[in-house]
């Protein structure tokens, strides 16, 4: 509800924006223009700026050598996301590289994670080129996250309560330990000397991912047209970064395959951005006073986004001619995103579920309304928030690696004991000797997450099998997954029939039966069973 508010929110901005511009357009500048530098610093003080000519060479060939063998191996994949309740493929291809069991959402889309070498995990890749460019991407991750600290030391963008020495070792030399150190990255981060008390400053720039992207302009029918500022066409339109920790930096590594003819449009004099060259555009959120930035990107560029600029402000980035990959380094919000976490609710839910030590028969220690609600809810996110989302993307995580595919089953075996959890919520709750106002609570909080479990599967159903779906190439074809039928012995729930459950008022969403609920009172009549149905 909260997320569907904020788009909502957000189309109503724009189009209060758009509305006010009418015909007109915001005036922007680029570096040609003679205020450019100071609008820079006085609105857009949090974004700096790295030429290619600062970062280490060794640096930028391992990059950019990983770029490319990532894109031989058809390891850049378009997501099907969700706006506005409709499926769309991005014009841009990703690929999602970071700590094992990370994993990153956006557009209502949970991307997982191809683990970098990282020690103490036993990563299979399908190509040892595939560990080559994974390591490489990593290494990018220890310099972004050094110069991501110096960037903040440098602007007093963090509290901290006593800094004893401040100093960071110096970058090529600091790259040059973490190319022959080989162990994990947290190893490779200590050489930047932070107070251990500065929790901060740690938090914000220790980077656990990085989005992939890559485009060919030449190869997209079409582009959209930057909107407010006339800038042109847009790879990616105006946003913010979603999914992060509060104040953290972005970091962003841009590598435009920039052919002779490119580069020679650079000199010529043009009015506004260069068409030919990639740019990133800032601008301030829902603001019509301020002007915005275009600012070109370069083979090797490198740009941080510093402290709350992503909350303040909106950047989109527009297409040159050349074929363009950028790594973009985050510190993603792990708080419910990672492996372990969802492992975790698992097992706590798992925890109201016990075994006879001689019948083996199995039952539940609570049906309390607050424990059997904690227990849908897991069983809802679970089957939503990780194993459709893993499967809608089809098998293409199977290109780079099957790492993910025994966390999967591990949580799918942890989802069919919540389904049975579930039968025996509507088993008991039918039971006499239960006290009425403890079923009443009970089934009032029960329906309701049924009745949004129904609701997911519909859509993630007809997701699967919509013509944005369809247009896939078969590997990459969403797998409507778990999918059962009345064959199905291990389950008690079977799916179709809970596909026939239309509304929690008309129909039953546990017995094959329809029943009738339209009151508390008949709803209550229905689980002691006194409607003719009856439990598989």
């Amino acid at each position: 509800m909260k997320r569907r508010a904020g788009e909502r929110e957000k189309e109503l901005k724009k189009k209060k924006l758009l509305e006010e511009l009418g015909e007109n357009r915001l005036p922007y500048l680029t570096p040609a223009d003679a205020d450019f530098h100071q609008l820079w610093k006085t609105k857009y003080s949090k974004l700096i700026f790295r030429k290619s000519d600062m970062v280490p060479e060794e640096l930028h060939q391992m990059v950019q050598e990983s770029f490319l063998t990532l894109r031989e191996h058809n390891c850049f994949f378009q997501d099907l996301v969700r706006i506005k309740g409709k499926d769309f493929l991005t014009p841009v291809s990703r690929i999602l590289i970071g700590n094992p069991g990370c994993t990153y959402k956006y557009l209502n889309t949970r991307l997982f994670t191809v683990p970098w070498p990282t020690e103490g995990y036993n990563i299979k890749y399908c190509n040892p080129q595939i560990h080559d460019a994974c390591k490489a991407l990593m290494r990018l991750n220890d310099y972004l996250h050094i110069e991501a600290v110096k960037a903040l030391q440098a602007q007093n963008l963090f509290e901290t309560k006593e800094i004893k020495d401040t100093t960071v070792i110096d970058r090529e030399q600091s790259f040059a330990t973490s190319l022959t150190e080989q162990g994990s990255v947290s190893k490779v981060q200590s050489g930047v000397c932070v107070p251990e008390d500065d929790r901060s400053l740690k938090n914000r720039t220790s980077y656990n991912l990085t989005l992939l992207n890559y485009m060919d302009p030449l190869q997209m029918l079409y582009l959209k047209q930057e909107p407010y500022f006339g800038m042109g066409n847009m790879a990616v339109s105006w946003h913010h970064d979603e999914n992060l920790v509060e104040r953290s930096v972005v970091a962003v590594y841009s590598y435009s395959c920039e052919d002779s003819a490119i580069e020679e449009s650079n000199e010529q004099e043009l009015k506004g951005r260069d068409p030919a060259v990639w740019h990133v555009g800032l601008k301030v959120a829902w603001d019509i006073e301020t002007p915005g930035l275009a600012i070109p990107l370069h083979q090797g560029d490198i740009y941080l986004m510093l402290d709350d600029l992503n909350m303040t402000h909106q950047h989109c980035v527009l297409a040159g001619l050349s074929p363009r990959f950028s790594s973009t380094h985050r510190v993603a919000d792990s708080s419910r995103g990672t492996l372990e976490y969802i492992l975790g609710q698992c097992e706590l839910a798992l925890q109201n579920l016990q075994t006879d030590s001689d019948s083996m028969a199995l039952s539940l220690k609570s049906l309390e309304a607050a424990v059997v609600k904690q227990v849908e809810e897991i069983h809802n996110e679970v089957e939503f928030e990780w194993l459709r989302q893993f499967w809608f993307q089809g098998k293409r995580y199977l290109t780079c690696t099957d790492w993910w595919l025994k966390p999967m089953a591990k949580l799918e075996e942890f989802w069919r004991k919540m389904e049975i959890m579930t039968s025996l919520v509507l088993s008991e709750v039918r039971k006499e000797q239960q006290i009425e106002e403890q079923r009443n609570e009970t089934i009032s909080c029960f329906l309701l997450l049924l009745k949004e479990r129904q609701k997911l599967r519909k859509e993630w159903t007809a997701r699967c099998q919509s013509d944005a779906a369809e247009s896939l190439p078969e590997e990459q074809k969403p797998e409507c997954h778990p999918f059962w039928t009345d064959n199905d012995e291990s389950l008690h729930n079977p799916f179709p029939f809970w596909m026939s459950w239309k509304t929690a008022s008309n129909e039953c969403p546990v017995f094959a039966k329809p029943g009738c609920f339209r009151s508390m009172r008949t709803k209550v009549n229905f689980f002691q069973g006194r409607a003719r149905t009856e439990l598989r």
